[in-house]
């Protein structure tokens, strides 16, 4: 049962999700879902590291650093089930998906700054529009469709790829991200059915850790395999033998 007061107020949001509120606390609402976003913010901070060690392009610093804001706007999210919150972690996601089309296709595009111009004024409008209306179901249909663009480009990069460290990176990156929306369908088609049950499986805590790791998986499968296209010498290797991460030898001259 709800039995803690709620220091945040009432439910603002246009989405509560499969876990009952306050229940370990009056300032958290959904507590599970709160604390799942933590693996995504350490291992974006990982990725930050290594980008920056063997100095990457500031796109990729990026990158994980737009990973740890989006794992720390969904915390205040789920902490507070608040409209303007909702709206720090809706935002972040379209940032997100707009940076990893920018990641895909530019290297192929010959109008170099036509590119990062438009995507920086549709993440602009974006975020004005959202701020004004609640695009609910929009909304997830706009994400879904920003996140196909990226498959294609993702199976072109796989299959020129033949290093097996850099292809079963891709693998991990696929099987997370098909296991975390299956959790993320069943916490919110079957919630009826969970809350009846004596423990809840949690399934959008467990969609917030698995698109953590699928998130670091995607960064340094891309940066490998952007490393290739520099002729960096890329090579996968594994922080405290679990965490890969991609060293690189680049030419002196670079």
């Amino acid at each position: 049962m709800e039995n803690l007061s709620s220091f945040w107020g009432p439910v603002t949001s246009t989405h509560e999700w499969c876990e009952l509120n306050y229940v370990h606390s009056s300032y958290i609402a959904e507590f599970f879902n709160t604390i799942s976003n933590v693996p995504c913010i350490l291992l974006a901070l990982i990725g930050l590291v290594n980008s920056l060690k063997y100095r990457f392009e500031k796109r990729f610093s990026v990158l994980h650093l737009s990973n740890m804001i989006l794992g720390i706007g969904s915390m205040i999210y789920h902490a507070t089930l608040q409209r303007l919150q909702q709206q720090g972690d809706e935002t972040p996601m379209v940032w997100e998906m707009l940076l990893y089309i920018y990641i895909l296709y530019s290297p192929d595009w010959h109008y170099r700054s036509t590119m990062p111009t438009f995507l920086f004024l549709y993440g602009a409008a974006f975020a004005v529009a959202h701020s004004q209306v609640r695009f609910n179901l929009g909304f997830k249909v706009h994400y879904g469709l920003l996140c196909l663009l990226c498959i294609p480009r993702m199976y072109k990069y796989y299959i020129h790829t033949e290093d097996r460290a850099a292809k079963r990176l891709a693998k991990l990156y696929v099987a997370t991200l098909v296991t975390a929306t299956i959790c993320w369908l069943a916490d919110r088609l079957f919630c009826k059915d969970i809350s009846l049950w004596h423990f809840n499986p949690q399934g959008h805590a467990l969609w917030h850790v698995l698109m953590g790791f699928n998130s670091y998986f995607a960064n340094t499968f891309l940066m490998f395999c952007r490393a290739q296209q520099r002729g960096w010498n890329p090579k996968v290797k594994h922080f405290l033998g679990m965490f890969p991460y991609v060293n690189i030898q680049k030419p002196k001259a670079q």
